[in-house]
């Protein structure tokens, strides 16, 4: 597990990486620019208070604005990702497994429907998340385990469809839900760290890719390396 998350960290510096990592990074933070400007915009239309009362409140909305960003960027990057995740998929199968059959690209539709479905699913659980900051020690909880086995089963399942059926993928997932969730943990760690979340789509697909390669192996349902 470790010496996977290693190598898809060490090829994300990789030029093909590169070149698909510098877009997301790019469309990341031109949307969460735009959000800012639609927050400060909309607060000095539409709202006239004193001028101090205006700033404090300005002060205060950029320091949420930027404790919120750790939690939205994961999402955002996830939607922008979801649409390149199957060139990176492809580009690991066909550098790090050259003699296994290659993975079917998954259609435009679909592509674009995970995408949406990886938005929603961490959105959801990083929203749940920064209303439990409330709560102290409750929140880190719920961020990592729920982030864990969700970022875990999305993206293996990601990985997987490219070879087997849905139905597969599912009985192989939930066979190894323990080792798909921990790997899970993984992603959701990195999820977690301001900047270095920009990478987390395209290090978790490459990533999933070695571990259904593995999980696959053990299976007896297509050949893998270590």
């Amino acid at each position: 597990m470790l010496a996977a998350a290693g190598q898809a960290f060490r090829e994300l510096f990789t030029p093909p990486f590169r070149s698909v990592l510098w877009k997301c990074v790019g469309f990341t933070i031109g949307l969460l620019a735009l959000l800012v400007i639609a927050i400060e915009w909309t607060f000095g239309h539409f709202v006239h208070w004193p001028h101090w009362i205006e700033a404090t409140v300005e002060w205060l909305g950029g320091f949420a604005l930027v404790v919120g960003s750790i939690f939205l960027v994961p999402p955002v990057t996830s939607l922008i990702a979801g649409l390149y995740l199957d060139d990176i998929a492809a580009e690991v199968e066909r550098t790090d497994y050259p003699s296994d059959p290659p993975g079917r690209e998954l259609p435009p539709v679909q592509a674009i429907g995970l995408a949406l479905k990886f938005f929603f699913v961490v959105l959801a659980v990083n929203i749940l998340a920064l209303f439990l900051l409330l709560i102290p020690g409750i929140n880190a909880i719920a961020f990592y385990l729920g982030n864990g086995y969700l970022l875990g089963r999305e993206y293996f399942e990601l990985a997987a469809m490219r070879h087997l059926p849905v139905d597969e993928v599912k009985r192989l997932r939930k066979a190894n839900v323990g080792y798909v969730s921990l790997c899970g943990l993984i992603i959701a760690a990195i999820a977690s760290v301001p900047v270095l979340n920009l990478i987390t789509p395209i290090f978790a697909t490459a990533f999933m890719v070695r571990i259904y390669k593995q999980l696959a192996a053990r299976a007896g349902l297509s050949p893998a390396r270590a």
